[in-house]
């Protein structure tokens, strides 16, 4: 494992005492959707292109519903 790959969290206990976690910045627990795939694996630019044309025509769809549109 890698350092960059290395998430640190640190915590101060009732006690004073610092306590530090390592985690893999994989399974950090603020990034909700966060997918681990193999070494060099790239999602296809296509998927983002086809997820873009479809939020448009749902935004555009509710959006001609609004009274008082042209």
């Amino acid at each position: 494992m890698a350092s960059e790959n290395i998430y640190r969290q640190e915590t101060v206990t009732d006690t004073g005492t610092v306590k530090v976690v390592e985690v893999d910045a994989a399974r950090r627990p603020d990034v909700l959707f966060r997918v681990r795939r193999e070494e060099g694996h790239e999602i296809s630019p296509w998927w983002m292109v086809g997820a873009f044309v479809l939020f448009s025509g749902v935004v555009v769809m509710l959006l001609s519903g609004v009274p008082g549109s042209a």
